[in-house]
């Protein structure tokens, strides 16, 4: 039995283009299996996460950061008693609209379309679920779920403000009501983003030879657990010292964020999934404690990762990579793939479908791109 504050897909919203339910699988079961088989999944094995696809097999790429998120959003929502397949739907598509390059490619993106909208990797996942994605005879898209496509848009939270305009244009069509929290489901799956990050990154550093775990030992977030595994297992080696040590990372912070988010759960008594879209305030969440060590951890690995001379220096390429693209595709218009402009009739959609092309790229085919009209290869890593 599910909590009542939980989206039970026997009352979902259902889809925009109505659909024959399966015999087999739930709609947020189908929601999940669309997304996997997606083209624009598939391509984040060669997106960065912060190292880019030629600097090592080992680093975490964006494919492999979303099944982690999934990985964690699942232990999570079972321990929440909600929806699982929901959560993991929304925490595997999480990362669909985000260019080569990690956020240094969304940054310069978003300044090229800055006259015609901008970029917001949030809502080009919209974008590719419910536009770009070609594989159904009946729709454009992957037809999922409103709750699916509610959990995308907004599992950061209410979207207020300037709306991007792929994310308001779809909403127009089916409202995904933008000025309210999330699920819970999709509540965790952005939270599952920041367990998964904070730690893997940290992860990932180390590796690049960056800082040590004995940099690591005055926050309070991990100097205990490196003492804690020290003391138990006095002479481990290096590999499984440091695989020990960020294991028990995870789960500190999954038990930090299920006892905060059941206490918030107590204290406001969701009688319905509604009621959760409805609170002032996210009701899946971490201590203030643990936000404040988080917020600490985010610091370091900013001052000394990205924002190490190697990663800046693949920034400066990067960004120059995808702001020459753009421009080239633009004066070059006949060199898109055959067909890529036929549905843009505006001058204004013409320019936001070449960066639906550039966003699509990914590390390797940008970068190979960028060499035969350009002639330029990006830095040598760890020379």
């Amino acid at each position: 039995m599910l909590a009542p504050f939980a989206c039970d897909p026997a009352n979902s919203r259902g889809r925009l283009i109505e659909e024959d339910g399966s015999a087999h699988r739930s709609p947020y079961q189908r929601d999940r299996d669309r997304i996997i088989h997606a083209t624009a999944f598939r391509r984040l094995k060669h997106k960065t996460q912060v190292f880019v696809e030629h600097e090592g097999d080992h680093f975490r790429t964006r494919l492999t950061h979303s099944i982690e998120v999934a990985q964690l959003s699942r232990t999570i929502a079972k321990a929440l008693n909600v929806q699982e397949e929901l959560t993991e739907a929304v925490a595997l598509a999480h990362d669909l609209g985000h260019t080569p390059f990690g956020h240094v490619g969304e940054d310069v993106l978003d300044e090229c379309l800055k006259d015609v909208g901008g970029y917001d990797h949030n809502a080009q996942a919209i974008k590719i679920v419910t536009y770009l994605e070609r594989k159904y005879a009946r729709f454009y898209g992957l037809n999922l779920t409103w709750e699916t496509l509610e959990g995308i848009a907004k599992h950061n939270g209410p979207v207020i403000g300037d709306i991007p305009p792929e994310l308001a244009a779809y909403n127009k069509t089916y409202d995904l009501e933008l000025n309210t929290y999330a699920s819970v489901e999709a509540q965790i799956a952005a939270l599952s983003d920041d367990i998964a990050y904070n730690v893997h990154d940290t992860d990932d550093g180390i590796r690049a030879g960056f800082f040590t775990l004995e940099d690591l030992m005055p926050f309070d977030i991990i100097g205990p657990l490196i003492r804690d595994v020290d003391r138990l297992y006095p002479g481990l080696d290096r590999r499984r010292r440091k695989s020990e040590i960020l294991r028990r990372m995870y789960g500190i912070l999954v038990d930090d964020l299920l006892l905060t988010s059941k206490a918030r759960l107590d204290d406001a008594a969701p009688a319905s999934e509604q009621d959760v879209r409805q609170q002032d305030r996210p009701v899946v969440a971490f201590s203030f404690d643990m936000h404040s060590n988080l917020q600490a951890l985010r610091q370091f690995l900013y001052q000394n990762m990205y924002r190490h001379p190697e990663v800046t220096e693949m920034r400066v390429f990067a960004s120059e990579c995808v702001r020459d693209l753009f421009e080239y595709y633009a004066s070059h218009r006949d060199l898109l793939p055959e067909g890529w402009l036929d549905e843009a009739g505006s001058e204004i959609a013409k320019l936001r479908a070449i960066g639906d092309y550039i966003a699509g790229m990914t590390d390797r085919f940008a970068i190979k791109t960028y060499e035969v009209t350009h002639g330029k290869r990006p830095p040598e890593f760890g020379r």
